[in-house]
């Protein structure tokens, strides 16, 4: 998956802020470690769980740090 640094909004660019950027990163990381979690579950793979774990929380731990920036930006 590619990161997203632009927005297109009416034929202008506009980049998008250091702290929204990390949350939706960490939304993703968050998204798909929950995936590879429950995919771990089901086969019985406590590797892949172990490995959907770690994602899941440092998504939650980046999106965190998103919300964090975005008090000190304004």
């Amino acid at each position: 998956m590619q990161d997203v640094d632009l927005i297109l909004i009416n034929d202008k660019e506009k980049t998008m802020n250091p702290s929204t950027h990390n949350e939706i990163q960490g939304s993703v990381h968050e998204v798909k470690g929950k995936v590879k979690e429950t995919a771990g579950k089901v086969t019985n793979n406590p590797n892949l769980q172990a490995e959907g774990s770690a994602e899941k929380n440092i998504g939650k731990v980046e999106k965190k740090l998103g919300q964090i920036e975005k008090v000190f930006e304004k």
